[in-house]
């Protein structure tokens, strides 16, 4: 595979992932895996494209990650993960797809209205 990078987007969170084969060693911004994600929940969201084609441990991965939060960038790094295994190997990509790793999760913040509290959630009423 030619060293491509791939794009990975979630909420306001990008991820640009570049994979090449070897130990499984994961960097995050010059920073290690286990420290930039500090919640088993989230690790385990990154490396679901690697379960499902069970692959884990078998690819390098060096990240750069910027904007929202650590849920938002651990979904944008698997989003960027899952792409790059797609055009790796074309057979991957049916596995991907079946799971939902190819489709960017466009849920996103509603904005707040005028007139409320929240983006739904209007004042309370009091009929007398």
């Amino acid at each position: 595979m030619p060293s491509t990078i791939f794009t990975g987007r979630r909420k306001t969170s990008v991820a640009r992932v570049r994979l090449s084969r070897g130990a499984g060693n994961l960097t995050l911004n010059e920073r290690p895996f286990e420290e930039y994600f500090p919640t088993e929940k989230q690790r385990a969201h990154v490396l679901e494209p690697f379960v499902v084609l069970e692959q884990v441990g078998q690819w390098n991965v060096d990240a750069r990650l910027h904007g929202g939060g650590t849920t938002g960038q651990a979904g944008a790094m698997r989003h960027a993960i899952a792409r790059a295994l797609a055009a790796h190997d074309p057979e991957w990509r049916a596995p991907l797809k079946a799971a939902g790793l190819l489709t960017r999760d466009s849920r996103a913040v509603e904005r707040k209205k005028y007139g409320l509290k929240k983006a739904r959630r209007a004042p309370q009423f009091s009929k007398r």
